[in-house]
This record gives C-alpha cells, structure tokens and sequence, in this order.
C-alpha cells in the first residue's frame, strides 16, 4: 500500500513539473490581441524632409550727382531650406538704375538649386533659372542643368567648394535671333570669417562656355566684403563682374559695378 502511494506521488509530482515550461509557453489570443493593440497606440515616425531655415535681406546700390547723375538698387534675398537628404536654395535678385534720368537697368534674376546630400563631400544638384535685363536688351533669359559638386575644403572659418553641371540655355534677344546652346558651367565658391567673425569675405564666380563654340562664353564673379553689426545685421561692399560675347548691337560685352548696402537675416 505505500508503495502505490508512493508510486502515485511520484507520477503526479512528474506530471505536475513537466506541465509547468508548457505553460510559460503559452500565449492566449487575449495576450496577442493586447501586445497589437499597444502597438498600434505607438506613434509612427513621419519622414522629415525639412529641418532648418535660413535667409537673408539684401539692399546694395550707390549714387552719383554732378557731371553724370547715377543713381543704382540691387534687392535681393538669399533662401535656404535644408533637411537631411535634399537643400533648396534660391536667390531672386531685382536690379533698377538710371543714369542722367535714362534708364539703364531693370533686370531681374530668379534661380532654383536643389542639392542631394549636400552635406557629403561629393553630392549632386540641379538648377534652373530665369532672367531679364533691359542693360543687355534680354526678354527672356531660360536655364535648367544637372551637375555634382565638391566640397574643397570645410572649417567652421573657411568653405570652398566646386561644382560642375551641364546646362540647356535658350536666349530671347530684342532684335537678334533666339541662341539656344548648351554649356558646361563651372562654379567656385567659398566664404570666409576673420577676426573672430568681425569681417566676412564671400566671393563666388560662374565660367560658362558654350559646347560647340568656346568661343562663346559668359562668366561672372561677385565679390563681397561684410562687417557685422549684430547677428541679424550687416553692413556690406560688393563689386560685380560681367561678361557675355554675344551680346545685342550696340551694347557692350563687360560690365562691372561697386554697390554698398545692408543685410537683414539669421544666415551668416
């Protein structure tokens, strides 16, 4: 008799111990149902496309009074829109002078850049453009390109950096015939900050000839020196070089100004 009973004890003891990783294992529909449910409360990530913004102001011109009455306005704006992938950045530019009363410029410039991981050393960008100039007798000006981009050389003082694109052009003229061409365009920028940000050298120049005749060529360079009054204020200097080897009759393939004025943003 306690034998079987201690034969039973035994069994149920096994049974009871071998039951029990089963039942730790065990997961009822209840349990799944509220894991899902939890789940779903989590709140998803949206992609971020945009993450920063900077911007500027600009006022630039200069007057004359005598002999020859000058009088000159350059507004533009510089934009920038960043996020970690893809950089928009556009720099509409309205210009208007006279000179004895005539009018001389009334040009207007708007660009599009849209850079693809610009933050790396070599990243890819594409480009459009549009512009008029009564200066140079342009109804219409129409450019769109794609090209890479190279970051020479990066501190938190010093940028530099070279791009290369291929871009379509067509030029309305006021009286010669519409030039369509395609271009390389060759760009190099850079800024630089001396004197722990008390004065700023900003200088970027374009070289565009054209791909089936060199000899056809445009190029300009902008140069400009800053001195900042407070974070959101600048007083600057710019000097402009222009040049262009088809141009109207009459008209002159250089030109260069000086212009001083101020600058309001948070860009640097």
């Amino acid at each position: 008799m306690n034998k079987c009973f201690s034969l039973t004890f035994l069994l149920l003891s096994f049974l009871f111990l071998a039951t029990l990783p089963a039942q730790a294992q065990i997961i009822t529909p209840d349990t799944i149902i509220h894991q899902d449910n939890n789940a779903s409360l989590l709140p998803r990530k949206k992609p971020v496309w945009f993450d920063s913004l900077s911007y500027r102001f600009i006022g630039d011109g200069n007057f004359t009074r005598g002999n020859i009455n000058r009088s000159l306005v350059v507004l533009r704006t510089e934009l920038t829109v960043s996020g970690p992938v893809i950089t928009l950045t556009t720099n509409p530019r309205f210009t208007y002078g006279k000179q004895n009363n005539v009018l001389a410029e009334r040009d207007t410039y708007a660009d599009l850049f849209l850079d693809v991981l610009k933050e790396n050393r070599i990243y890819g960008f594409g480009m459009a453009t549009l512009e008029t100039s009564n200066l140079r007798g342009i109804d219409l000006r129409k450019l769109v390109g794609v090209g890479i981009g190279l970051r020479l050389y990066q501190t938190p003082q010093n940028t530099l950096s070279l791009t290369n694109a291929i871009i379509h052009e067509a030029t309305n003229f006021r009286e010669r015939p519409t030039l369509t061409t395609q271009r390389n365009s060759t760009r190099l920028k850079g800024s630089h900050s001396f004197l722990q940000d008390k004065v700023r050298f900003t200088h970027i120049t374009f070289v565009q000839p054209a791909l089936n005749d060199f000899s056809n060529v445009r190029w300009n360079t902008i140069l400009s020196l800053e001195l900042p009054l407070s974070k959101w204020v600048t007083i600057r200097s710019s000097y402009e070089n222009n040049y262009e080897s088809i141009v109207e009759a009459g008209r002159k393939r250089h030109d260069s100004r000086v212009t001083f004025g101020l600058a309001f943003g948070n860009r640097p």
